[in-house]
């Protein structure tokens, strides 16, 4: 059995817990919280950053981060499913899957500033960089949201889990302003059940 270290609202543990369900690799994966702030949590001894998702091989081996797991269950489950193999389209969604990490890690840094730094600690232009980041994301993807085929890849699958972090964490504030992305993710919740199968609920 593999072992999949997250929390319920990470997104980049979604966009695994997706990952799996779409190759149909879910039932051979037992998913254990983790809690990154705890040092007595053994993550940090399966993963020394001691960051989540963490995947537990059958062997004890540890596999990190989010783009080397799915990467991992995408040739377990045969290769080429979710990462393309040719060079031109593998290359395009893992940029889409970068350009959709780093909206995640923008918006987790500027919650993190809120959650963990007393007020008056908080530097009010290294936010502003944070959001200036997902803004300009967002406004590069607007004009053209991805088109995907019948079952959608590892570039999809990210950036619906940002969305959906940026829905839960920043208020969905940025759907005022990119009506063609909100028609985009509607149309991949309609078509991908496990996007609401692994919403965060709490």
């Amino acid at each position: 059995m593999l072992v999949l270290r997250t929390s319920p609202a990470s997104p980049f543990g979604r966009k695994v817990k997706i990952a799996a369900y779409e190759l149909g690799l879910m039932e051979r994966i037992e998913i254990v919280p983790a809690d990154t702030t705890d040092p007595k949590d053994v993550l940090r001894t399966q993963n020394p950053l001691g960051k989540i998702p963490t995947l537990v091989l059958e062997d004890g081996e540890t596999l990190f981060d989010s783009r080397v797991v799915v990467d991992y269950l995408d040739h377990l489950a045969g290769g080429g499913r979710l990462i393309p193999a040719g060079s031109k389209e593998r290359f395009a969604q893992l940029r889409l899957q970068a350009l959709a990490d780093g909206i995640c890690d923008a918006a987790l840094l500027q919650v993190y500033e809120g959650r963990f730094r007393a007020p008056e600690m908080r530097n009010a232009a290294w936010i502003e960089n944070q959001a200036g980041k997902v803004n300009r994301a967002l406004a590069a993807l607007e004009p053209a949201p991805p088109a995907w085929p019948e079952r959608p890849r590892i570039g999809e699958i990210a950036l619906a889990c940002a969305l959906g972090y940026l829905d839960l964490r920043h208020e969905g504030k940025w759907r005022a302003d990119h009506p063609k992305l909100v028609a985009w993710l509607d149309d991949f919740a309609a078509k991908v059940p496990s996007f609401e199968t692994t919403r965060f609920k709490g």
